[in-house]
């Protein structure tokens, strides 16, 4: 039988700077990431030594000015990475993401003061950021927020619980919208929250069907006080700013996306073509061959949706109903291949020995992050036939 073994993805990147930089990801993730993602996962063990190496490699801040410790990548190179790291372990890719996320307002928004005092450290002095806009009771609804910033003298004094926080109570900071103003959309403010600041508090992780090593928690913040200087952009900006880094965000949950369906298809592949039925490969059988075809295809096209999106974003031309397209395709392609890679494995692929049901249980929370996918389909409506009830 010839050799079909899965092969690396063969990406198309603009410069040898990015193909090196793949290469360092490559080599970190079957060194240091893959070896340790099963047993980790099961034991829903966060691998925070592994976000430091990440940081001194210069990972968490790909897409950012080098001026401040950043990696002065294009979108198009950072979400690739992204890819390659959550095909090695969801946790990992999500992360980054999440990270890159929670540093979008200052660098996008910050004063240059602001910006030279903390951007470094946070893109790459080993800090771990988390971004604070889900509530228990607004979760699609952001502008109905109640944690709430009131003024103190040069300082405010935050009150209130965020919900579905990843890197909630281990975050070394926590971008944080609250209500300044009011009821609405304007009355909203960004916040840079020191991880230690005191009356900051964390409920203990929610325990979730995947995913199990990545911490998701509630954030309690009990009269937190944080000075003015860390208040970013105009008070009242601060959802137009949140849901701005939603737009760059969901592209990253594409690509992680992309990449649990990638690890999917992969472990199917070599199952296949190693797994012999009735005297020959079950590879050779043509509605298993058919199922692998589609599943190659619908992560093909899905690659190919978020770097589109990218290139745009990378141009500075609107990207918005592109991201939302990337993010609604990507995610239910991943929750599709990753159903079907169970399939091909059999009973085998219901059981823990093999990492198929551990990315099929990751897919799912991919459909919710971020902007569910029924939201992200009302997004794209919008942009295609305007705001409802007109």
């Amino acid at each position: 039988m010839p050799d079909r073994a899965p092969q690396p993805v063969d990406r198309q990147l603009p410069t040898e700077e990015a193909r090196d930089l793949i290469s360092l990801v490559r080599d970190i993730a079957q060194q240091e990431i893959v070896p340790k993602a099963a047993e980790e996962e099961d034991a829903g063990r966060f691998p925070r030594e592994l976000f430091t190496l990440l940081s001194r490699s210069g990972l968490l801040g790909l897409p950012y000015d080098s001026e401040y410790g950043g990696g002065d990548q294009p979108y198009e190179v950072y979400l690739q990475v992204l890819e390659e790291l959550a095909a090695a372990r969801l946790t990992v890719g999500l992360g980054v993401s999440v990270h890159s996320l929670a540093s979008y307002a200052l660098a996008a928004h910050g004063t240059k003061e602001q910006q030279v005092e903390h951007l470094p450290a946070m893109l790459g002095g080993g800090m771990l950021g988390a971004y604070c806009l889900s509530e228990p009771h607004s979760g699609s609804d952001a502008a109905a927020l109640r944690t709430r910033a009131v003024r103190d003298g040069d300082a405010w004094l935050i009150t209130g619980t965020k919900a579905w926080i990843t890197h909630g109570g281990i975050a070394d900071f926590y971008t944080v919208m609250a209500r300044t103003g009011e009821e609405g959309p304007r009355g909203i403010t960004a916040f840079l929250v020191p991880g230690d600041a005191p009356g900051l508090s964390a409920a203990p992780p929610e325990k979730k069907m995947g995913m199990k090593g990545s911490p998701t928690a509630q954030v309690h913040f009990d009269g937190v006080r944080v000075l003015d200087d860390r208040r970013i952009g105009e008070e009242g900006q601060g959802l137009a700013i949140a849901l701005t880094a939603l737009e760059s965000g969901r592209l990253g949950i594409a690509a992680c996306a992309i990449g649990v369906a990638q690890a999917a298809l992969d472990e199917a592949l070599s199952y296949a073509t190693e797994r012999r039925q009735f005297g020959k490969p079950i590879a050779d059988f043509q509605g298993l061959r058919f199922m692998l075809a589609d599943m190659a295809t619908q992560i093909e096209a899905g690659r190919a949706l978020y770097l589109a999106a990218a290139r745009l974003r990378d141009a500075g031309r609107p990207f918005a109903r592109q991201a939302a397209m990337a993010k609604l395709h990507c995610t239910d392609t991943a929750m599709r291949v990753t159903t079907d890679a169970v399939q091909i494995l059999g009973g085998y692929g219901y059981t823990a020995d093999f990492p198929a049901e551990r990315y099929m249980r990751e897919a799912k929370v991919l459909q919710i992050v971020e902007g569910t996918n029924q939201i992200q389909r009302m997004v794209i409506a919008r942009h295609l036939v305007g705001p409802e009830g007109r």
